[in-house]
């Protein structure tokens, strides 16, 4: 017959980490000092050999555990561009939905650019836009636009051709588009590049569409020059194909964020239908108190353009939430990252950001202007 084990049940105790005297070592010399002064002796229920750090914090924080599961909304990416599993990084991390943004020249080969190519840059978002969707699980919609930094022949064809485009539902902005001060290859006027602005706002009133702008960034200062010749690495462009700047005053990229402005209001665009993407140090005053528009903060590639989620918590402290936004602008000819917004999640919280404003800058602004989200 099997006998049955007594179990013993122990309470932890706590225990005196260090001995109670002054005294020194034996052998200790006379002029290393005490050991350890007792006057301060401690207690605790951990049962380490000698005190570790836990046996000294106070009272742990309460973190805001809600941030792991927060949904976010990426208004402005090219992730049709990326691979599958870059696009499962965005479900994986929590992405609810986005704006994969089809008009940019970097993906037409031909320079000038035709009308026809950048047709085939929406139909191609169009095309595959629903696969995505249900391989990934976030709700994947379109912003469709006319991209200025390179010169496009027959541009009034496409805004003919937007029209039909603007009204299927799973395109819901137009752009990114806006007057840009740098050219590649062959210099678009600026007078020209305005008047395309305009008329894809003129198309965004008439279907009701948010604009998202692309603002040119004053970028990082560089401690040095790449060989021209080699180029930006981790920027998959001939940038050493750049033309003179069609704006050169003395601070071109906020000159063309101004256009950008006055076209809107000129095409009867309410400002608040407009996102400026890009936003940086140098056009976010300008536009929070002389606009009604939207800030957006691009973060996937902050170590081309030098932003990151301190200046949008600067800008939340500084303005509020109200007009804020975060995009990754994630694509498959930059060195970008997927994980960007929700890293930046966390570090608006470490950054001293309430829950709910970070809830309403990658959330509820996102879903208010774009219609996306549960």
């Amino acid at each position: 017959m099997r006998v049955g084990r007594t179990i013993k049940f122990y309470q932890p105790v706590k225990h005196k980490l260090y001995p109670e005297t002054t005294a020194l070592e034996p052998n200790a010399s006379s002029h290393a000092g005490p050991v350890a002064s007792q006057s301060t002796a401690m207690t605790s229920t951990y049962p380490t050999k000698r005190p570790t750090d836990a046996a000294h914090l106070e009272d742990e924080p309460d973190l805001p555990r809600e941030l792991l599961n927060l949904p976010w909304i990426d208004i402005h990416n090219h992730a049709h561009t990326l691979s599958w599993e870059d696009r499962e990084r965005y479900a994986l991390a929590g992405c609810e939905g986005m704006v994969m943004v089809s008009s940019g020249y970097h993906w037409t080969p031909y320079k000038p650019v035709r009308a026809g190519d950048v047709r085939y840059l929406w139909d191609d978002a169009v095309n595959r836009r629903a696969a995505i969707e249900r391989n990934h699980f976030f709700e994947a919609a379109l912003g469709l636009g006319v991209h200025t930094g390179v010169r496009i022949e027959d541009p009034d064809d496409l805004i003919d051709a937007m029209d039909a485009y603007c009204e299927l539902d799973e395109v819901v902005a137009v752009g990114e588009t806006g007057v840009t001060p740098s050219q590649h290859v062959e210099a678009w006027d600026v007078d020209e590049q305005r008047a395309i602005v305009q008329a894809q706002m003129e198309l965004a009133d008439k279907h009701d569409l948010p604009v998202i702008l692309h603002t040119p960034n004053t970028t990082t200062d560089s401690k040095r020059s790449y060989r021209p010749e080699v180029g930006v690495p981790g920027y998959e462009k001939n940038t050493a194909l750049g033309v003179e700047p069609v704006l050169d005053g003395e601070n071109p990229q906020l000159e063309a964020v101004k256009l950008d402005v006055q076209a809107a209001r000129d095409a009867g665009l309410a400002e608040e239908r407009v996102v400026a993407s890009h936003a940086d140090g140098n056009n976010t005053d300008y536009l929070m108190t002389e606009t009604e528009c939207y800030l957006s903060y691009t973060i996937g590639h902050s170590w081309l353009v030098g932003v990151d989620a301190a200046d949008v918590a600067d800008a939340i402290d500084e303005y509020g939430p109200d007009r804020i936004m975060v995009d990754t602008d994630c694509a498959n000819v930059l060195r970008t990252d997927p994980f960007a917004l929700k890293r930046a999640i966390f570090e608006l919280y470490r950054y001293g950001i309430d829950v709910d404003d970070i809830r309403q800058v990658v959330y509820e602004n996102p879903r208010e202007v774009f219609g996306l989200g549960t």
